[in-house]
């Protein structure tokens, strides 16, 4: 009995500490979360004009002045457009792909673009100085 005592608060112990790490990850993916600003359309241009968004391995996007989107990702190049609608970052590639609005959410460099109305997971990069 003494055996069995100890194994079960053992199994309280881990219970407990699987739920204590539980909480802090929550509470640390919340505080993220929280440092997101949602943009406005005229936020999103003044951040997006001219720059280029990225993950910096796999593809990037830059949003020329003139409303021209260049892509590449990994190694695949497209042309396209990007407009402001009602506070959402739309880009439109034609045939080559639907266009799409995001809602705009940063943090310091970190930028989400979040698909309004939708369960999915954000793209999520930087914007830097176009290289090429």
């Amino acid at each position: 009995m003494t055996i069995k005592r100890g194994i079960s608060g053992m199994k309280k112990f881990a219970a407990f500490g699987v739920l204590a790490i539980a909480v802090v990850g929550y509470a640390v993916c919340s505080e993220a979360q929280e440092h997101f600003k949602k943009l406005s359309g005229t936020e999103i241009r003044a951040k997006f004009a001219g720059m280029e968004f990225t993950d910096d391995v796999h593809w990037g996007e830059v949003y020329e002045t003139s409303g021209r989107l260049k892509s590449e990702e990994m190694g695949t190049k497209r042309v396209g457009t990007w407009r402001i609608e009602k506070d959402q970052l739309c880009t439109d590639y034609g045939k080559q792909a639907e266009r799409s609005c995001y809602e705009v959410w940063m943090s310091g460099k970190s930028v989400q673009l979040r698909t309004p109305d939708s369960n999915a997971l954000p793209l999520e990069g930087y914007l830097e100085v176009p290289r090429r």
